[in-house]
């Protein structure tokens, strides 16, 4: 399914289905009798199991934000270690979980996108086995987004969190949470989510929260790839023509050839420029071209119009992991703003990341080996929560206008510096 059906999706079905659920929300907090909800987290007691209390995330799509989301997870386990953890996402973004180094999860909930109809089934069926469960606690790490909404909603857990629009136009997603912070759009993603998981311990009565400083991360925890894991991509290399296992310094260009989205692309041809221009300045260094299975035949055109012997494509023959231990083998990395960039935090390689349609100040990676690169065009960014992550924009000028030479300064920078 792509992404303007689940866009459709969301507005048709998501519009009366959290006008309804909001209406049974108020309908229930009327009812004679109804005692206050007990808070593990505040009182530091037992989850309504018994034991430690169960949390649920919700996170349905970017796998980029996923990263964002580790450091809200390790100040939530340091402050309370028992607690214990569920994911629910979208079955293409399971595998992003297992890069999530200290984090583990009692159990990962998935919805199948192929057809609307398997996700509704998979959604049924998430929402029986989440009733089984009797989570404390579930917290909305989307931003106004009515299927994620729901979900919490639906989970029944006594203790929702999330952001909510209060008196601001633009997107409804009903008055479904109990813990209801308010969106500024200032924080960096990785502090909105830390925001998010710290109301947890605030009160409830608090509008809007949160009324404290959230500090912003800086940098993540590295994934530390096994030994076996770092000879398997060595030998994926050595396949496709990189030379011995110990070879030359590498330059990672990540292209992001996919149509999911396509405004964030710098264009193919600066690409092209660009890896000419490094393998001039730098005789020893190899090109190494990364991207999904669906993007396979795209990066190989892009890797033959380059027209050097010193380039590879990695394209579509690495798993998610593997392309994150053959990031923490490279010198620097090129890549649009995209997943990518966030995968590359974990490593210790430098990242040059290209930003348009979104902005940095958002969406940066944590890494303190990362240069964000953005043209500053008054109508950036054109991509935010405000509007479904939808533009009327179809040329993206923003990307367009960041010069090949300005890309190549900043690596010869991060050169320099690894």
């Amino acid at each position: 399914m792509n992404i303007a059906t689940m866009r459709r999706l969301d507005r048709r079905a998501g519009v009366p289905l959290c006008m309804a659920l909001t209406l049974l929300r108020r309908v229930a907090d009327l009812r004679p009798g109804r005692r206050a909800t007990r808070n593990p987290f505040r009182d530091g007691g037992p989850g309504r199991s018994g034991g430690p209390p169960r949390l649920l995330l919700v996170k349905l799509a970017e796998m980029g934000s996923t990263v964002l989301a580790l450091p809200a997870l390790q100040r939530l386990r340091a402050r309370r270690p028992d607690v214990r953890l569920h994911y629910l996402c979208f079955q293409e973004n399971r595998a992003v979980l297992d890069l999530l180094p200290g984090i583990e999860w009692e159990g990962v909930h998935t919805i199948r996108t192929t057809s609307a109809a398997t996700l509704l089934g998979d959604s049924l069926g998430v929402l029986r086995r989440l009733a089984a469960l009797m989570p404390d606690a579930a917290v909305d790490l989307e931003i106004f987004s009515r299927a994620s909404a729901a979900l919490v909603a639906a989970s029944r857990a006594p203790i929702r969190v999330g952001f909510h629009r209060f008196r601001a136009e633009g997107m409804n997603c009903g008055d479904l949470f109990t813990h209801r912070l308010v969106y500024g759009g200032r924080l960096h993603t990785a502090a909105a989510f830390c925001a998010l998981l710290e109301a947890l311990w605030a009160d409830p009565g608090e509008q809007p929260m949160l009324k404290a400083v959230v500090p912003a991360p800086e940098a993540l925890p590295r994934m530390e790839p096994s030994p076996a894991e770092t000879r398997a991509v060595r030998a994926a290399l050595q396949r496709e023509g990189f030379p011995a296992a110990y070879g030359p310094p590498m330059v990672i260009l990540n292209a992001n050839a996919s149509d999911l989205l396509p405004l964030r692309r710098w264009p193919q041809e600066h690409f092209v420029e660009l890896a000419r221009r490094i393998m001039d300045a730098h005789r020893d260094c190899w090109i190494v071209l990364t991207g999904s299975p669906a993007e396979r035949a795209d990066i190989d055109a892009l890797a033959r119009r380059i027209d050097r012997p010193q380039v590879v494509s990695m394209a579509g023959r690495t798993t998610l992991r593997e392309v994150v231990v053959l990031y923490g083998m490279a010198r620097v990395l090129v890549t649009n703003d995209s997943g990518p960039a966030h995968f590359a935090a974990l490593t210790p390689v430098r990242i040059v990341s290209l930003f348009g349609p979104e902005t940095p100040d958002l969406y940066r990676p944590l890494s303190p080996g990362n240069e964000s690169l953005t043209a500053g065009l008054a109508c950036s960014p054109c991509i935010h929560v405000y509007n479904a992550r939808d533009t009327v924009c179809r040329d993206n000028r923003c990307m367009q206008a960041i010069s090949v030479e300005q890309v190549f300064r900043a690596v010869e920078r991060a050169w320099q510096a690894g």
